[in-house]
């Protein structure tokens, strides 16, 4: 790992901030949609610990700035070709709801998939096609970025 702390969880903890910020100052929604936001943050975690999981099985790296030594496209990855942001937007939409905030989540989640996108994925995905060349770019087209 490198020494810094542009990492996707420190970009996650920024907007969930924005979203408790929200529901603190502009409170809204109905008191029951705690729990709807407590079972997207567990699902969001449950999709993060299985393609964690995934990549560590095959012994390549969890870290979006890290050499990828192999190509994940089984389980979770045949679904989706980034599972462990794709965790990250549902658990922010679960905050959201839990923050009393769920009018802040269609502006903070697209936010947040924007700067991942931008500033993880694209990276990554050059970092993938130049590694494995035709496999990357034959699982690209078969599989969405995010769902």
């Amino acid at each position: 790992m490198r020494l810094t702390a542009d990492y996707p969880p420190v970009w996650l903890a920024g907007f969930a901030a924005a979203g408790w910020l929200v529901g603190r100052v502009v409170p809204h929604g109905p008191s029951w949609q705690v729990w709807p936001g407590r079972m997207l943050v567990a699902a969001g975690l449950l999709l993060m610990v299985a393609a964690a999981a995934a990549l560590l099985r095959r012994r390549t790296t969890v870290d979006p700035h890290g050499q990828p030594r192999a190509l994940v496209t089984g389980g979770i990855f045949a679904r989706s070709r980034n599972p462990i942001y794709l965790g990250d937007a549902v658990i922010l939409t679960g905050l959201c709801l839990i923050f009393d905030a769920p009018l802040a989540a269609p502006i903070l989640v697209p936010g947040f998939v924007a700067i991942i996108s931008r500033r993880f994925i694209a990276v990554e995905e050059r970092r993938l096609a130049a590694a494995f060349g035709t496999g990357f770019a034959d699982y690209r087209s078969r599989t969405r970025r995010w769902i």
